[in-house]
């Protein structure tokens, strides 16, 4: 008898934490829904079209890549989609799930790094004919290093981070290694997204199953707040991905990729997961290993591995259709995020 009423209370207060979480979804849902066409009305009326590259990141001509994105090319499309994202995550968690300690640092990221994002979109929208547009690759480099580095410092002296999960083994204490260690996390994982972001709905798509993994796992840890913000996410995702599904009706740009990937790194370390972001994001990981192994062999070989990089482009240039590419990468990014799920599980106390 006495341990009926306390049964009834856990599974009370778990059926709350469940609807909350899950109100922080659609509640961000329906904003970005709201939100999106006074961006789509503003984007069209000030041309903030986005300029597709002819070169490759190593300078020279593209041809492969230019000829499967030639109607891109003549098409306007708008960039900047992200801002929605980031306004509607902002609002959803200042307005309903502000947890200084569960959820000022990744909002944080997402403001800041968005910002960095926001400024190479305006670089490549208003760029002269004759310039490159957006950040150098090595001022992008510096910028998301130091934003990482002031990052890593709040998580390490204020918060207290110092631990390390390995799945199914432990956790191991790393002292002041963890700056370094968030640093190169986020740093990866930034990059990694926005190579992966070229083709219509296959970041967004991904990107909603890695936060909602997430969302999962913070859920079971009992980080609840972490577990709002990742939902939210998703919700303000799940419309971009609507309206970016080929043919795209806008771009997120950097400032969604920077901002999106920044942030995913950050909630991986914030739920001591970082061994299975690699998982969770297998297909960035691909991604960015075609791309950077294509760099490698043309700087050292003076060959290509593959027709175009990163692999999507690859995967075009050899007849598959955009649409077979993206929604091919989306099942290999939720069977990964899956396995994922399951090994950050793995020996976790909460289970």
């Amino acid at each position: 008898m006495i341990l009926i009423p306390s049964i009834n209370f856990i599974h009370a207060q778990e059926i709350t934490s469940i609807s909350r979480i899950a109100s922080l979804a659609l509640g961000a849902l329906v904003l970005s829904l709201l939100l999106t066409p006074i961006y789509t009305r503003v984007a069209f009326k000030n041309e903030w079209w986005k300029k597709i590259r002819s070169n490759a990141t190593t300078g020279e001509a593209a041809p492969v890549f230019h000829k499967l994105h030639e109607a891109k090319h003549k098409r306007n499309i708008p960039t900047m989609g992200g801002i929605v994202i980031i306004v509607t995550v902002v609002a959803m968690t200042v307005l309903f799930n502000l947890s200084r300690s569960q959820t000022w640092l990744p909002l944080f990221v997402l403001v800041v790094f968005g910002a960095m994002g926001l400024l190479d979109d305006l670089s490549n929208v208003y760029r002269k004919a004759d310039n490159r547009g957006g950040l150098t690759p090595m001022t992008q480099l510096i910028a998301l290093i130091g934003l990482s580095a002031v990052a890593a410092s709040w998580i390490y002296f204020k918060l207290g981070y110092t631990l390390i999960h390995i799945p199914a083994v432990g956790d191991f204490s790393i002292g002041w290694l963890y700056i370094p260690l968030f640093i190169l996390v986020v740093v990866s994982t930034t990059k990694a997204v926005s190579i992966t972001d070229g083709l219509d709905g296959l970041a967004g798509g991904l990107l909603s199953t890695a936060f909602g993994v997430y969302a999962i796992i913070a859920y079971f840890q009992g980080s609840y707040g972490i577990a709002g913000f990742c939902m939210a996410i998703v919700g303000a995702m799940l419309t971009y991905t609507w309206f970016n599904i080929f043919p795209a009706r806008f771009f997120m740009g950097q400032t969604g990729s920077t901002a999106l990937g920044a942030t995913l790194g950050t909630v991986a370390v914030l739920t001591n997961s970082v061994f299975v972001l690699p998982i969770i994001g297998a297909v960035f990981v691909i991604e960015a290993g075609s791309s950077s192994v294509q760099i490698a062999s043309k700087k050292l070989f003076k060959r290509k591995i593959f027709l175009s990089a990163p692999l999507h482009h690859h995967l075009e240039a050899i007849g598959w259709p955009e649409t077979k590419v993206t929604m091919r990468l989306w099942v290999i990014g939720q069977v990964a995020g899956a396995i994922g799920l399951v090994l950050a599980l793995l020996g976790d106390k909460a289970l």
